[in-house]
């Protein structure tokens, strides 16, 4: 069986049926469907449609709202922490993201955190929403999975706690940095294992601290943090960020959602957002950006090197792909979401219109 290519449209319909079938209000269901396809459209296809199994265990099992109280807790001028009331992650931070930019516009620099959250896709769907308003906008996420211990031990008891950053150009792609803490974020892993890939060397080593490449073996091991202890600190700083400054989870009260279905996992995030018209002209500051892009692109390179990308830049060239020609879906995948939708009663991915 080869691969199916499936539309942005396609992708979102599909979604939002599932959900909506699943007990999600249609706005609801639609809100997430868009943004799980924006994942997939940017390449972040740990993240997107991939995870909709997923969620459709966990919520099948009760053990997410499908209709939250999705409110403020606390508040000041540039600054709120919301209550997620156990509600999908997608919509938890898509109104944290929006309450961040309302703030940012008057005081210069807001920050939003939440808990009773879940697990919202990739990073960069939430900074980059900044960018539709010339802002600046940077995520920290405790992961929903331990799947690293401090340097040098062997409890899992860090995550991936991903980070993102964007920030506004004039006519380059906008630069946004979308990185885990640790070499590879879990949902490449998950992906490789649905792919039936093996993973390179470096993203995980077993318990005896040798290299781990079969993907479906991974509770065998752990990931390994970027830049060997520097990760480590980088993973803990996040977390706390994320984590422990919203009251949600960290440590060993992470719940592990990919074993558990039922169990609240009380994720927590945060979406801090810039306006750089506060610092000055925000045109020039776009213009400098630029300039910094192209020298960088511009520098010399190693023997070898076809091009300097910077960060965002593929992601920038694989949404214009996907737009033209779909996002290619593994075999097992499609086997999975037409299962999904016979259990549902809904038309099969394949069936929408493009």
């Amino acid at each position: 069986m080869s691969e199916f290519k499936a539309s942005k449209a396609q992708l979102q319909s599909f979604i939002a049926q599932a959900l909506c079938a699943m007990g999600l209000p249609q706005d609801d269901a639609n809100t997430v469907g868009s943004l799980m396809a924006d994942a997939d459209m940017q390449g972040s296809d740990g993240h997107g449609i991939i995870r909709l199994v997923p969620y459709a265990r966990r919520i099948l099992a009760g053990g997410l709202n499908l209709n939250p109280n999705i409110q403020i807790e606390q508040e000041r001028t540039a600054m709120a922490l919301i209550n997620g009331d156990n509600g999908m992650g997608h919509l938890v931070m898509k109104k944290a993201t929006e309450l961040a930019i309302q703030k940012a516009r008057s005081a210069g620099i807001a920050w939003v955190g939440s808990r009773l959250s879940n697990h919202a896709g990739p990073a960069s769907l939430y900074a980059r929403m900044a960018l539709e308003h010339d802002m600046i906008g940077l995520y920290f996420a405790v992961g929903n999975a331990n799947h690293l211990p401090p340097w040098g031990g062997l409890d899992m008891l860090l995550s991936t706690n991903p980070i993102a950053a964007a920030i506004p150009t004039w006519k380059e792609a906008p630069v946004v940095l979308d990185m885990a803490t640790t070499v590879a974020a879990y949902g490449k892993v998950k992906a490789k294992a649905q792919r039936g890939e093996m993973m390179p060397e470096g993203w995980m080593i077993d318990r005896q601290g040798k290299p781990l490449l079969d993907p479906t073996k991974s509770d065998e091991g752990f990931l390994l943090p970027i830049g060997g202890y520097k990760g480590y600190g980088l993973s803990l700083v996040v977390g706390i960020l994320a984590g422990t400054l919203n009251g949600a989870a960290m440590g060993s009260q992470v719940i592990d959602f990919n074993k558990d279905d039922t169990t609240i996992t009380n994720t927590g995030q945060a979406i801090a957002v810039i306006d750089p018209s506060a610092f000055g002209d925000i045109d020039e500051f776009k213009r400098n950006v630029d300039k910094l892009v192209q020298e960088l692109r511009g520098a010399d390179r190693m023997p070898g090197v076809a091009r300097i990308w910077l960060p965002g830049e593929q992601s920038f060239e694989k949404r214009k792909q996907h737009e033209l020609h779909g996002v290619a879906l593994a075999p097992s995948l499609v086997k999975q979401l037409n299962d999904l939708a016979e259990r549902l009663e809904i038309a099969p991915l394949a069936s929408l219109g493009v």
